[in-house]
């Protein structure tokens, strides 16, 4: 018997092995093996059992992993189509599709000693009062890992151990699963009577699922509108039919809150199942267990960021992918894959049914339900008649007249903030900054702070007194002078600002209020996410200043006012999607407010209050911008009109890098024969021209036949020559264009 493997190291190929006598059985497709390479031993998953092999000598499998395979033929699929379509080596495809707490050799089960009590016949023995204590816990408990029982009996293994020896108890050695949930306190919860507007939504999406339909539904609903409500109705019609369902979420800090709901909603009941939750802040040992308990078939539902797209969940029924537009679902490492477009392409493949939720859907998303290839459903009012936030945009080139420049909180919105204080309602500040100002700069001589490794400014962070770039991660001592030999002006001064500085300056001016931030620096640890969330549920949080984590998704109904506080800072980048990301943003974030039974108010302060992003979305207009927008991208066949492949060029050398790229230029114009409506555009310096010492230089490829261009330019590729200090990215249907 041989397999053929497709190893961890990047060598872009298949090796064949002969399979031993004493394996036969056990190694199928997408198992794991170590597999004899070279004078080492690497690892690798079998992806074929060829009959046989074009070489007449083969070295044999080792060892297989594990007692199952961890990769099903379905999810060997996907991989295979993400390393094609993304252009990338099919090992690192594989590599994507499992945690490296699963890949590893050794079992990844954390083992611990359990106590049993057994109850024999007969008259009790004599007995310490120490001993009494341990039979009084596990007559109620009856079975506890040791450690946790010495803990509650405040007693040593020595007492537990005699107990055993006397026959009461049993120790042994068992399995304990890491649950990131498990001390949280879940109440069940019941079906809501579904809107007409929801009920039509849930009809249509459980016809395709009871058809067996391979359907991808664009589900377009206010924020606020019940789109969760339609999504768990649904997950439950899944389960009825024997199958389990994926849910997608764009931020780990709406996991929580998601997974709360979704755990109380089937932990009991016919429908009852495990929910495993998969994303990055759990612990590798939490993230092996999880993914086990969904490979198993003990977990029926999966809840997770990008990744877990992947989960094997078996049969599939159902994925949603929520807040469908965020580029957060884009991978920025190899491989570039977007898991909505995975989805997608997953649900084909196994014959499930596909959400894809948001109240500003994607470009690309909503064209494809007005061509059709996805249905269109509509949620166009909230929830129990709620209304929609009333947003007041504030011109800040007014606010900014006086003597000392625009200031950080507007006179209308400052009262606002005032009005929500005295009236114990909560507020929710919003700006995509962290730190307390983003330049450091010299009145005088007019230095600026520049990252010695990126093409950017330092940010100023005041409390631990240092500046820092957001890129590479360079820090150094803030300076309390000017840095330039020649200048030396003490009078050194902080421009722009950041969360830090908008929270400081909050309790400034409101010292009595309780205020916390949220972003990257605040939140180390990953218990930080639950633990403000569920104080700002809770009441014990009256302002909470935050940066995108908090625009999306979450629930809050005593938030009656969202201030919104630099509108522009997405507005003016070099992206042809910035007015879409800054639309987007807005409404999201406007969407948190008046979702009880308040009516919400909203403060957009910005210095370009008629851009059409702006007015479309204090108009919660989507069809009014997606309509201005999609003409702006004809002009250019930008996506969704027309495709984008970038080629990024990386090295220290800029002037070895410019000349690769112009080699690699010539190079592409050759494919036109194959794909006609190809352009080649650039090379050009990236918006980014420098990042974490690396200068860059990017090529971008515009056509309607990506997957003809993705093969064509995979054969490329690999039979191009660069130099060694010279990188060569592809980023196929990229989100960003630094």
């Amino acid at each position: 018997m041989i397999a053929r493997v497709t190893l961890e190291i990047a060598l872009g190929k298949d090796f064949d092995y002969l399979v031993p006598d004493d394996m036969d059985g056990l190694v199928e497709v997408g198992s794991r093996v170590k597999v004899p390479f070279g004078n080492r031993e690497v690892l690798g998953c079998v992806t074929s059992l060829p009959e046989s092999s074009p070489l007449s000598t083969l070295r044999s499998i080792i060892k297989v992993i594990g007692v199952r395979s961890p990769v099903t033929p379905k999810i060997l699929e996907l991989s295979r189509w993400i390393a094609s379509y993304y252009c990338c080596p099919p090992e690192i495809a594989l590599k994507a599709v499992l945690p490296v707490a699963v890949r590893k050799e050794r079992s990844g089960w954390r083992e611990q000693l359990f106590v049993r009590l057994l109850k024999p016949a007969g008259d009790p023995p004599k007995m310490s009062e120490r001993q009494k204590k341990v039979l009084e816990i596990l007559a109620t408990r009856n079975e506890l890992p040791l450690q946790e029982l010495l803990e509650l009996a405040g007693t040593t293994a020595q007492t537990v151990r005699r107990l055993e020896d006397k026959g009461w108890v049993e120790i042994a050695t068992r399995i304990a699963e890491r649950d990131p949930y498990a001390r949280e306190t879940i109440l069940p919860t019941t079906d809501l009577t579904l809107s007409p507007e929801q009920s039509a939504a849930f009809q249509r999406i459980i016809g395709a699922m009871d058809q067996d339909k391979a359907e991808t539904f664009l589900l377009h609903g206010v924020t606020g509108s019940g789109k969760t409500e339609v999504y768990l109705q649904a997950i439950a019609h899944a389960l009825r039919r024997g199958k389990g369902a994926i849910v997608l979420v764009p931020e780990i800090s709406l996991t929580p809150q998601t997974v709360e709901r979704f755990k109380a909603r089937f932990s009991s009941g016919p429908l009852q199942t495990l929910v495993a939750v998969l994303h990055s802040h759990l612990s590798t040992g939490e993230r092996h267990d999880e993914w086990h308990k969904i490979r198993q078939g003990r977990a029926r539902i999966a809840i997770g960021a990008r990744s877990a797209v992947f989960a094997p969940v078996d049969p599939l029924g159902l994925i949603i992918v929520d807040e469908e537009h965020e580029h957060s679902y884009k991978q920025e490492e190899a491989p570039r894959y977007h898991a909505r477009d995975v989805a997608v392409v997953r649900g084909q493949m196994e014959k499930a049914v596909v959400v894809l939720g948001s109240a500003t859907p994607s470009m690309e998303s909503f064209h494809n339900a007005e061509r059709g290839k996805y249905q269109l459903l509509d949620l166009p009012t909230r929830a129990d008649d709620k209304q929609l936030p009333i947003v007041r945009v504030v011109d800040m080139r007014m606010a900014g007249k006086g003597d000392k420049g625009p200031p950080i909180f507007s006179p209308q919105l400052k009262e606002a903030i005032l009005q929500r204080l005295e009236r114990k309602e909560q507020t929710m500040l919003f700006l995509n900054r962290r730190g307390f100002a983003s330049a450091l700069q010299c009145p005088l001589c007019g230095y600026v702070a520049q990252c010695p490794n990126c093409s950017v400014s330092l940010t100023y962070h005041r409390l631990i007194q240092q500046v820092r770039c957001h890129i590479c991660d360079y820090k150094a001592d803030a300076p309390t002078v000017c840095p330039d030999p020649k200048c030396k002006n003490p009078a050194i001064r902080y421009a722009g600002l950041g969360t830090e500085r908008v929270e400081s300056t909050l309790i400034k001016l409101f010292p009595h209020a309780r205020i916390r931030r949220m972003d990257s620096d605040t939140l180390k640890r990953k218990e930080d996410y639950r633990n403000i969330l569920g104080d700002f549920r809770t009441g014990k949080i009256d302002i909470l200043v935050g940066t995108q984590m908090i625009a999306k998704g979450l629930h809050f109904p005593n938030v009656t006012l969202v201030g919104i506080i630099h509108a522009d800072l997405s507005l003016h980048v070099p992206d042809f999607r910035a007015g879409e990301r800054t639309f987007q943003l807005l409404t999201q974030v406007s969407g948190r407010a008046g979702r009880g039974d308040v009516e919400g108010e909203v403060f957009v302060q910005t210095f370009t209050p008629f851009h059409p992003a702006i007015q479309y979305a204090r108009r919660h207009d989507f069809a009014g911008f997606y309509e201005q927008e999609i003409e702006f991208r004809k002009q250019l066949n930008y996506p969704p009109l027309g495709r984008i492949a970038l080629l990024t060029l990386k090295g220290r050398n800029e002037e070895k890098v410019s000349f690769t790229a112009d080699h690699v230029k010539r190079e592409l114009e050759a494919i036109k024969v194959e794909v006609p409506d190809l352009i080649v555009a650039g090379p050009a310096p990236a918006p980014l021209a420098r990042a974490e010492t690396q200068y860059r230089y990017q090529i971008m490829l515009r056509t309607h036949q990506m997957t003809r261009l993705g093969r064509r330019l995979s054969v490329l590729l690999s039979a191009m020559s660069l130099p060694d200090d010279v990188m060569l990215t592809v980023d196929v249907d990229p989100v960003s264009m630094m």
